[in-house]
């Protein structure tokens, strides 16, 4: 079976997604996503929390751009996508300090407290509050994409792993799930497999690094008040949540990994149960279930967001790293703009990374490795 686009994304995560709803009314789009389902691995494991003083700048930036679309979309569609959460942050005065940013304001220890009663009072010196915070109905804005793109016009095509690539006449012909597909472009949101993707179609990597970041639900022995802000610790060692009856946790580690289907290891949520059976009163004692995503990322930190500057028509769309869902549909508009306009320069952030040029040859290098 043979398929002609302007456009093959490869990746049905928050990020290909995003960009097919936002790409379709304007070009022909299939999008392929390797797992049966769409959303599979990071973006399915998020944390569900969009935070506006989390991240450098240029990420803040492109949250406050993806609340502002969201906003919009709700009033629109009437589809509950956000609820408020604040985000609160706990920890020594030095660390609260060098956390807080953005839209973040320093509390009482009194207020902290107040907030989220189950905090033990000698726990934790200093806090801050960001109000602006929402929780996100992940699954939802993921359907909402898939639909929209669909509504357009876009082929949405899971169970198809990209097998083989070339570029030749001027087009991409690639092999997905038995099916050969040409497309003028090709977008690599590819998450933890970009940099594997990119060498598949002869590209040089972008030194795209995965880190695993764990987290479970947990039961409790008195329900959590579900207006309770999200809460973490400003050196990184934990954070969590109410979700329904129970707690979602993480002890926030970001360990370097490997493209993979991650799972916790043994140990890390029991070890993370202790340290908060010492710093609250929730007294847990169990796990419902957990999980471990993978938040992919460059070494500044930065989005890697625009086309290959040595091969054309391929187009890089990756190392969101844990800021996925909150900047995806600022993202998403910044990569259209450049999809529909070989000439249009972002509108947003300046600092986004511009994909890196290659070593000579090692385009050559890299298709002769396959």
């Amino acid at each position: 079976m043979s398929i002609e686009c302007d456009v093959l994304i490869v990746g049905g995560g928050i990020a290909g997604l995003s960009l097919a709803s936002e790409l379709a009314p304007h070009r022909s789009i299939v999008l392929v996503e390797a797992e049966p389902t769409l959303g599979y691995h990071t973006s399915s494991r998020s944390a569900r929390q969009l935070i506006p003083s989390y991240g450098p700048p240029a990420v803040q930036e492109l949250t406050r751009r993806t609340l502002g679309i969201l906003a919009n979309l709700q009033a629109d569609t009437g589809l509950a996508l956000t609820t408020p959460r604040s985000f609160l942050l706990v920890g020594t005065e030095h660390d609260v300090a060098g956390k807080a940013s953005g839209s973040m304001h320093p509390i009482s220890h009194a207020e902290a407290l107040e907030l989220c009663p189950q905090l033990q009072p000698d726990s934790f010196e200093a806090a801050g509050i960001d109000t602006t915070c929402v929780g996100m109905n992940t699954d939802l804005l993921l359907e909402y994409h898939r639909r929209t793109a669909e509504d357009a016009g876009a082929m949405v095509i899971p169970r198809s792993r990209v097998t083989d690539a070339r570029y030749d006449d001027g087009a991409w012909c690639v092999r997905a799930g038995g099916r050969t597909i040409r497309a003028d472009v090709v977008v690599n949101a590819a998450g933890a497999w970009a940099d594997t993707l990119a060498g598949l179609c002869g590209v040089a990597p972008q030194g795209l690094v995965p880190f695993r970041r764990t987290a479970a639900i947990v039961p409790v022995d008195r329900a959590p008040d579900p207006g309770m802000p999200m809460v973490a610790a400003a050196d990184d060692s934990f954070y969590f949540r109410a979700d329904g009856s129970g707690l979602l946790i993480s002890p926030c580690e970001s360990v370097p990994g490997t493209a993979e289907d991650a799972q916790p290891i043994p140990g890390d949520i029991e070890a993370l149960i202790e340290r908060l059976n010492t710093v609250t009163t929730f007294g847990i004692t169990s796990t419902s279930r957990s999980w471990t995503g993978l938040r992919t990322e460059t070494a500044a930190g930065l989005p890697v967001v625009g086309f290959d500057p040595v091969l054309p028509g391929f187009f890089w769309l990756a190392g969101q790293g844990g800021y996925g869902f909150q900047t995806s549909s600022g993202i998403a508009e910044l990569a259209t703009a450049l999809l529909t306009d070989a000439r249009a320069e972002p509108a947003g952030p300046a600092c986004l990374l511009k994909p890196r040029s290659a070593p000579e040859g090692s385009g050559d290098a890299a298709r002769e490795a396959l």
